[in-house]
């Protein structure tokens, strides 16, 4: 698909296909789908010309609406968003793939309050790789190897990798030390969305998630946590967070796990001790093995 609009500033158009309902023109119905926007915020949009349909012809705020109908925009933010204070760096590039050390603390995406302090729109802005798209995602707590692709003819081959489970992840976690265990062991669990929207939690029934823990070294830089080795065998929303939280040895400063924490503005002196160490896989292009490591430490 060719967006009719152009990437700006690193941050692509978005898209959406025209429901079933009835609305009396364009300006009505966006603002009934984005109460967050306001009519003002539309009008000014669509003089500016960056609603358009898929051709690439303005929308103005008396056109008619139609169902099925693909229109495109930019997302805006109505407030300035707060710099992360943290750089992500590019470990590896080449014509299909590029390879990334995420910060804690950056999104990978646009999502919520956040658009250009995010991981794909700096991307995005620094090698002006307009197809840059994440083949697997990180928690925006989580730092660590991120695979992206940049090539839409390879994609599908390194994606289906993930589907296969064909990647290797390897993780490290600073957590408290866990007594009565051999290491390594597997921890397994049935994982389902919890309460809170943004959490899950474990439930009785056949387990869906599978990880497998080791120790690297207690007393960690001279203190009193453990730092663990751990290896998802699954890919569950939080799944690290959560099993080591059930086990009684929640990651330092984790504030979703065991106890979700009150929504706060977030303490860069205190960053999830989670990082994605390293990623394994096979190539599907050129064959042989792709490993990639982070040059981070917790």
């Amino acid at each position: 698909m060719v967006a009719p609009l152009p990437l700006r500033d690193g941050v692509a158009p978005s898209y959406l296909w025209l429901p079933e309902g009835q609305w009396p023109d364009m300006l009505s119905f966006l603002v009934a789908r984005y109460p967050a926007v306001s009519e003002a915020a539309w009008r000014e949009r669509m003089a500016r010309g960056d609603v358009v349909d898929g051709d690439g012809r303005r929308l103005l705020p008396s056109s008619r609406y139609q169902r099925g109908l693909r229109i495109f925009y930019y997302r805006e933010l109505e407030q300035a968003e707060t710099p992360i204070p943290f750089q992500e760096e590019i470990l590896f590039q080449d014509e299909h793939l590029l390879v990334v050390d995420k910060p804690h603390f950056l999104p990978m995406i646009p999502t919520g309050r956040f658009l250009h302090e995010t991981l794909l729109v700096r991307l995005k802005k620094t090698t002006g790789l307009q197809d840059l798209t994440p083949i697997h995602r990180l928690d925006r707590e989580t730092a660590g190897v991120v695979v992206f692709s940049s090539n839409i003819a390879s994609r599908g081959a390194f994606q289906s990798l993930f589907q296969k489970r064909e990647v290797q992840k390897e993780y490290e976690a600073l957590a408290p030390r866990l007594d009565g265990r051999e290491f390594p062991f597997t921890y397994r669990s049935r994982m389902v969305d919890g309460e809170k929207f943004f959490v899950m939690k474990e439930a009785e029934g056949e387990a869906n998630s599978e990880t497998v823990i080791d120790v690297i070294e207690h007393g960690y830089a001279g203190g009193d946590a453990t730092l663990y080795r751990l290896w998802p065998h699954t890919g569950r929303k939080h799944q690290l967070r959560l099993h080591l939280a059930s086990l009684g040895i929640p990651i330092v400063n984790d504030a979703f796990y065991p106890v979700a924490l009150p929504c706060k503005q977030d303490d860069v002196s205190q960053p999830l001790k989670l990082l994605a160490r390293a990623i394994t896989f096979p190539d599907p292009v050129y064959g042989g093995i792709r490993h990639y490591e982070s040059r981070r430490s917790l």
